[in-house]
């Protein structure tokens, strides 16, 4: 009984928080796309070209997909810092196998996907089994997954060039091949299939209801009689799968699995998060809001690069974003306290 009552108090959170929450914030994010957009390109004409637009679309489906990753645990009040070296390890673990064992195709992509969800696994049982603070738990990964990547390549990169097709996942248009004007990369299609998928996840599903009720209130749930470790180590599994999606993109877009990539991919995607309305607390956030803060990432980083802004101020640009995001979400929880 009590089971049932909570899933019907996660399913009111769900659909009141899913549809409407953070509209405003949305909307917000939406319009500063669009005059970030405006602004880059009458700042350059090189901007709003379609192979620069194509070279967004295509950043943006590595960092959106890790960022839809990371959505689902950040609404549970959680954090995951390690999303950048487990997609790395994940484009790792998938050169082995096709590079190193000689499989097929299908059997990198499940490797990928294995890899990540193992991964999310273990940090989800520190997270919930050992009660360790998801900060230090998913530092710790992220530390972990580093040397991984490095022990298992000896510093070296893997390359996919004997794979047939491999590099077609991310660079090549399906699209493209129907109407040649929209050379739209796979990358992107993925990009949207796994947001879609997400999204329907937290609005039609247990886990999606539980992932709610676990960021707005976690020990409510508990005394309600769920088994919250199970559903929080269920969110973290599902998100580690994910980044193994953006490890199979990353790899593809570079024809190679670069061990010492994947630092500072968290911190993008994190931003892209927030950006889009999802709170750090937990309890609120949705996928749409988190594609439009991804793009607003990608935008902002290529029009920078187009305008020739050294690196370390694009870094530094980032770092403030990531500031002001936050210091709009807190305002927006003392405002409805």
């Amino acid at each position: 009984m009590a089971s049932t009552d909570i899933s019907a108090k996660g399913k009111t959170i769900s659909a009141r928080l899913t549809p409407s929450g953070g509209a405003q914030q949305k909307l917000l994010a939406f319009a500063s796309l669009i005059v970030l957009v405006i602004g880059f390109s009458l700042a350059s004409p090189n901007f709003f070209q379609v192979s620069n637009i194509m070279a967004i679309l295509q950043a943006t489906s590595v960092n959106g997909v890790l960022a839809v990753g990371v959505t689902l645990i950040i609404i549970t009040g959680g954090i995951d810092l390690s999303i950048g070296t487990l997609m790395t390890f994940c484009a790792v673990m998938t050169g082995v196998v096709l590079t190193w064992g000689g499989l097929p195709l299908p059997f990198g992509v499940l490797a990928a996907l294995g890899t990540g969800a193992a991964c999310g696994l273990v940090s989800g049982s520190l997270v919930a089994r050992m009660r360790i603070p998801p900060f230090i738990a998913t530092l710790g990964m992220m530390l972990v997954l580093k040397g991984m990547s490095l022990i298992v390549t000896g510093t070296k990169p893997i390359y996919f060039n004997d794979t047939p097709g491999f590099t077609t996942i991310a660079q090549g248009s399906l699209i493209g091949q129907i109407v040649p004007a929209f050379p739209v990369p796979n990358g992107v299609l993925v990009l949207f299939i796994v947001a879609g998928a997400a999204a329907w996840t937290l609005g039609r599903t247990v886990l999606g209801r539980y992932t709610f009720a676990l960021g707005s209130n976690e020990e409510a749930v508990r005394l309600s009689g769920v088994n919250t470790d199970f559903w929080k180590i269920a969110i973290y599994t599902l998100s580690g799968a994910i980044c193994g999606i953006a490890g199979l993109l990353i790899a593809s877009r570079l024809n190679s699995a670069q061990p010492a990539l994947g630092l500072g991919y968290e911190l993008e995607a994190i931003a892209a998060v927030v950006i889009g309305g999802t709170s750090l607390s937990g309890g609120r956030g949705t996928i749409l809001g988190t594609l439009i803060g991804a793009l607003i990432m990608s935008v902002l980083t290529n029009g920078l690069r187009v305008l020739s802004v050294a690196p370390e101020w694009q870094t530094v640009v980032t770092g403030v974003i990531i500031i002001f995001a936050v210091y709009a979400d807190q305002m927006r929880r003392r405002g409805k306290a």
